[in-house]
Formats: structure tokens, sequence, C-alpha cells
């Protein structure tokens, strides 16, 4: 703002901008915190390099060794099946605690009560020692004949045990991780719902689910990235997953560093890839939501990449 003759203040015209002289905003700060940053991974680069206590020759000879590719398919097996059912049996508990019947309510209530509050390991190890407390599972009239009879041990072998306490235990955070993506959906949408003549299947699958799932997927995909590394739990039942064949190599070469090495390989790239696919996951329940969703990092890729080519031709021609 300038002031005229008559000391009436008025608004700067152009000519006077292009007088003033602008200061780019300086961020000392920020380059120093960057400096630090840069030189502290420098450090921890050099030193996994530089160490030979890593045994990097070690590491590459186990990574790909056949016993760890068949652990590590049995620590996917056991992280699919207790998410899979564990979501299923949550789901259901889910919806009985938004029930309006006490009974299914205070069942629901009872069971993640329960099993939240004892530990995994408990659990496994109750579940892999049942047939001390039966023998027999028999099936048939209550209080009456017994219709069919089948030895705890045949039925419930390690790796049966195994997916039936990660199914139990999991199925109690998933309920509650299902209650508060329902719960958060306005109750006035369903009341719209219900005013139009929707079946309550038809609200669920078509009003509900699309938008609780923005709320369940980002605590689903923790819930899955928890289960890969929980399966580690296993190796109490001397089940072979990662974890435990790792141990029984190192315990059998004494190499301990280069095999934990392997399974941190192995734990990182599984978690990795999980990561990515509930990236997209979201990015698929959220387009009801954004209008313009944010490109993909591939996306990106290209498009950085197609502007190098537009900006070679330009200079080209």
């Amino acid at each position: 703002m300038t002031t005229t003759q008559e000391g009436v203040r008025r608004a700067p015209e152009d000519d006077d901008l292009d007088l003033l002289t602008v200061v780019p905003a300086r961020y000392p700060w920020r380059w120093v915190a960057g400096a630090v940053t840069l030189i502290v991974v420098a450090t921890v680069v050099h030193g996994l390099i530089t160490n030979p206590a890593w045994e990097w020759s070690t590491v590459a000879i186990y990574v790909f060794n056949v016993a760890i590719l068949e652990s590590v398919v049995l620590t996917l097996t056991l992280t699919f099946l207790g998410i899979v059912l564990g979501f299923l049996l949550g789901t259901v508990l889910a919806l009985m605690r938004l029930s309006a019947s006490p009974l299914l309510r205070g069942v629901s209530w009872t069971y993640v009560w329960i099993f939240r509050s004892v530990p995994l390991i408990l659990q496994l190890l109750f579940w892999y020692n049942i047939a001390i407390l039966y023998n027999r599972i028999e099936l048939g009239i209550p209080f009456g004949p017994t219709l069919l009879s089948v030895s705890t041990m045949s039925l419930i072998p390690p790796l049966g045990a195994a997916t039936l306490g990660l199914t139990l235990h999991q199925a109690a955070y998933s309920a509650e991780i299902v209650r508060s993506g329902l719960l958060s959906i306005d109750h006035g949408q369903l009341e719209a719902a219900a005013a139009l003549g929707i079946p309550r299947r038809r609200q669920l699958s078509r009003i509900i689910l699309p938008q609780a799932m923005r709320t369940i997927i980002p605590a689903a995909g923790n819930e899955i990235i928890g289960m890969v590394k929980g399966t580690s739990v296993v190796y109490i039942m001397a089940l072979p997953e990662l974890f435990y064949q790792v141990q029984v190599i190192y315990q059998r070469t004494g190499r301990i560093i280069p095999m934990l090495v392997v399974a941190t390989i192995w734990y990182v790239l599984m978690t990795t890839v999980l990561s990515v696919g509930q990236y997209y996951v979201e990015r698929h329940f959220s387009k009801g939501a954004a209008r313009n969703l944010a490109p993909t990092p591939l996306r990106r890729l290209r498009g950085l990449l197609a502007d190098r080519r537009r900006a070679r031709t330009g200079e080209a021609s």
C-alpha cells in the first residue's frame, strides 16, 4: 500500500510490484535435520555392508533353502486360515453384539472378553493338549445315545490345533473391528433405506458394508500383518513354520545372526506384499468417498517417464 499527497492510501500497482524484492523463505533446521538423518542412514548401511558378523554369504545360501521355503508356505497357510476363519467368526460375533437379543449380546461380549484376556500362547497350549481333558469327541442326542465318536488326537492334530487357536484368538479382535465399522455408518441412512422398502440383507450388502469397509480395512490390514508375525508362536507345537525352522537350522549350524537375517528378510517381504495389497483395497473402497483419487505409485512413475520423454523430444526438436 502507498500513500498519495492527499493522505489517501491506495493499492499497489503492477509497476510497484515489480520493484519489490522477493526473499525466499529459509529453513536452516530442515537442512540440518536432513543432514543428520543422512549421516545416520549412511552409518547404518556402512555397518551392514562392512561388518563380517552379518555373514551375508551364509544368508545368500539359506534365504532360498528348500526347508525355509516350505516354512514360508506353512506360515502363509496359517495366516490365511487364521485371518479368513477369524474374520468370518468375528463378523458373526459383531452381528450378535449389535443384536436386540440380550442373550446374543451377552454371549458375544463374554467371548471377546475371555479371548482378548488370555495370551495367544496359552490358548495354543490349551488346544494342543485338549486330549488331556477330552479323549474323544462324541456327537449324539443331548443326554441320550451317542451317534458318532471320534478320537481327539486324530481329529485335532498339531496343525488343526494351531489353526483353531489362531482362529478363535483372531475372532475376538475381528469382532471389534467389524463392529466399529458397522457403527461408523450414519443411522439416518438405514432409516432412509427402510423407508424405501429395501430389505435388510440388501441394506447390509449395498449400503452398510461398502461404507464400513473404509473403517474396517486399515485395522484389518494391521491384523493380517500381525498374524503373519504372530504365527511364530506356534513354534511351541513344533510346527515347522518360518521362525521354528530358522531355530532348527541355527542350532544345527551355529549361524545364529545370518539365520535371523534370513527370517527377517522373509517377514519383511511378506508384510510388504500385504501392505501393497492393503493400499489397493483401501483405494478401491475409497472411490465413493474421494472424488479424485491420488495416482498410484506406478502411475506416478509412468507420468514421470512420460514427462522426461516429452522433454527430450522438445529439446531434440
